[in-house]
C-alpha cells in the first residue's frame, strides 16, 4: 500500500475547517467572477486599440511620455516586492504568529509580480521589437537591470511560493475528510511531486523553501534599488533625490501588508477563520504597518521641506503643482491623509485596532499609495525644465483616456479574479507548518 501523509489533531481541523473554501460557487460568486472577466475583456479591447492605432489612443504624449501604465507598474511591483519580503522574514525566522500569515503573503507577492510588468510593457509602441531588450541590452541602462531583476525575481517568488505549497498539495491529495472530485485529487497528486511525508523529503523541502526565503530577502532588495535607481538617477526634479529608494521601499513595503491585511479580513469573513486569523494576527500586523507608515511620512516631510527650502526654479514649480488644489493640491492632501494621517491615528490607539477598522484604513492606505505613485509619474513630466512654446494644452498635461482606464481596470480585475479563483483549489491557510503539533 502506498504510503500517505499523515495528520495531527491540529491539522486534522484546519482541513475540516477549509470545507466552506472548496464549496461549490453560488449566484453571487459567478456574477462576481463574470463581472471581473467582462472588465478583462473590456481591458482586452482597449489594448486591441492601442495596438491597431498607436499610442495616439492614450493620453501620453511627448512631453508627458509616461501615465497610468508606469504608475500601476511601480505599484504593483513595489507591493509584489513588499510581500515578498514579508513572507521571506516570517518564514525563515519561524515567526510563531506568522504562520498563517505566510500562504497569503506568498500569493499576494506572486500575483502582483505577475500583473505589475504587464503595465511596463503597455508603454511599448512596437511590439515586434520587444526582444530587443534582451539581445541589444545596454549594461549602463538602468532599464536593462530592471529587466534582468524582474525577471529573476519572479522565478524567485514562483519557486519560493510554489514550494511553499508542496506540501499541503499532498495533504489534499490524501485527506479523505474532504470530498473532492477526481479531477482535483490528480491535480494535487502531479503538484505535490510524488510527496509522502518521508523524513528525507520534509528535510529536502524544508532546506530548500528555507534557502529560498533566504535569497529572497536581498533579491529584494536589489530589486527595489534597481527600480528606484530608474527615476532616483534621472535630473528631473520629484525623482532626482537621495531618499527617493528609501521612500519609496517603505511605501512599498507598508502597501504590501496593508494589501494583505485586506485579504485577511476578507477570507476570514468569508470562510469563517476567526481561529486562525485572530485580532492577534491583525493588531501584530497593524504594529509592523505602524512603524511603516510613520517612517514613511518622516520621509514624506523630509522630502518636500527640503524641496521647498532649498527653493530652486524647477523643483519649487513641481511643489507648487502638488500643493495647488487647482492642479494636485486635492489629490496630494487626501493622499498623505489617507495613507498616513489617518492609519497612525487609528493604529496608535488599542481600542481601535479592530480587524475591521485596521481592514478600513488598509484599504484607505493602498488607495492612497496608488494615488502617490501617480503624483511621482505625471507632475514632474508636466514640469519641463526648458519652456515649451506655442503646444497645444494636451501635449503639456496628462488627461487619461479610456484606453488606458480599461486596461487599469483590467489589471485591477486582473488581481481581484486571482484571489477569487485561488481559495478554490488552494487553502489559503496553511496546513504543513503546524506539523510538528500534537504528534
Amino acid at each position: 500500500m502506498m504510503k500517505t501523509v499523515e495528520l495531527n489533531k491540529k491539522q486534522t481541523a484546519i482541513v475540516q475547517a477549509l470545507e466552506p473554501q472548496f464549496k461549490k460557487a453560488g449566484i453571487v460568486y459567478r456574477l462576481w467572477v463574470g463581472l471581473l472577466l467582462a472588465l478583462i475583456l473590456f481591458g482586452a479591447y482597449g489594448l486591441y486599440k492601442q495596438i491597431a492605432i498607436g499610442h495616439v489612443v492614450t493620453g501620453m504624449r511627448d512631453n508627458v511620455v509616461w501615465g497610468y501604465y508606469i504608475a500601476n507598474f511601480i505599484y504593483f511591483i513595489g507591493v509584489s516586492y513588499g510581500a515578498a519580503m514579508l513572507a521571506a522574514i516570517l518564514y525563515y525566522f519561524k515567526v510563531p504568529w506568522g504562520r498563517p500569515i505566510i500562504r497569503i503573503s506568498a500569493l499576494v507577492a506572486f500575483i502582483t509580480g505577475i500583473i505589475g510588468p504587464v503595465f511596463i510593457l503597455l508603454c511599448i509602441g512596437r511590439f515586434d521589437r520587444l526582444h530587443y531588450l534582451f539581445i541589444h541590452a545596454r549594461v549602463q541602462s538602468p532599464i536593462t537591470w530592471d529587466v534582468m531583476v524582474i525577471s529573476t525575481y519572479l522565478v524567485g517568488i514562483t519557486v519560493f511560493a510554489y514550494l511553499l505549497l508542496v506540501k499541503d498539495f499532498a495533504i489534499l491529495r490524501d485527506s479523505p475528510l474532504l470530498e473532492l472530485p477526481s479531477w482535483r485529487r490528480k491535480l494535487y497528486s502531479a503538484l505535490a511531486l510524488r510527496y509522502k511525508g518521508t523524513e528525507e523529503q520534509e528535510n529536502q523541502i524544508d532546506h530548500s523553501t528555507k534557502s529560498m526565503a533566504f535569497i529572497m530577502v536581498p533579491k529584494v532588495i536589489l530589486a527595489f534599488a534597481v527600480l528606484s535607481w530608474i527615476f532616483g538617477m534621472s535630473l528631473r526634479p520629484g525623482w532626482h533625490s537621495t531618499i527617493f529608494g528609501p521612500a519609496y521601499v517603505i511605501s512599498s513595503v507598508a502597501t504590501g501588508i496593508a494589501l494583505i491585511i485586506g485579504v485577511m479580513w476578507v477570507y476570514r469573513k468569508l470562510f469563517g477563520l476567526d481561529e486562525y486569523l485572530t485580532d492577534q494576527h491583525f493588531r501584530k500586523m497593524a504594529l509592523i504597518l505602524l512603524v511603516l507608515v510613520a517612517a514613511f511620512g518622516y520621509f514624506t516631510f523630509s522630502e518636500y521641506i527640503t524641496s521647498w527650502y532649498s527653493s530652486g526654479k524647477w523643483e519649487a514649480a513641481v511643489t507648487a503643482k502638488l500643493l495647488d488644489f487647482d492642479e494636485f493640491g486635492w489629490a496630494f492632501h487626501l493622499a498623505n491623509l489617507f495613507g498616513i494621517i489617518i492609519p497612525i491615528i487609528v493604529i496608535a490607539f488599542p481600542r481601535l485596532r479592530t480587524p475591521n477598522n485596521l481592514a478600513l484604513i488598509s484599504l484607505l492606505l493602498v488607495v492612497a499609495v496608488w494615488v502617490r505613485r501617480y503624483l511621482t509619474v505625471v507632475p514632474p513630466l508636466e514640469t519641463p525644465l526648458l519652456p515649451v512654446q506655442d503646444a497645444r494644452p494636451e501635449f503639456l498635461h496628462y488627461s487619461a483616456t479610456w484606453v488606458e482606464w480599461a486596461l487599469v481596470l483590467a489589471g485591477a480585475a486582473t488581481f481581484f479574479i486571482f484571489f477569487t479563483l485561488i481559495p478554490k483549489l488552494i487553502n489559503v491557510i496553511p496546513i504543513s507548518v503546524y506539523e510538528k503539533e500534537n504528534k
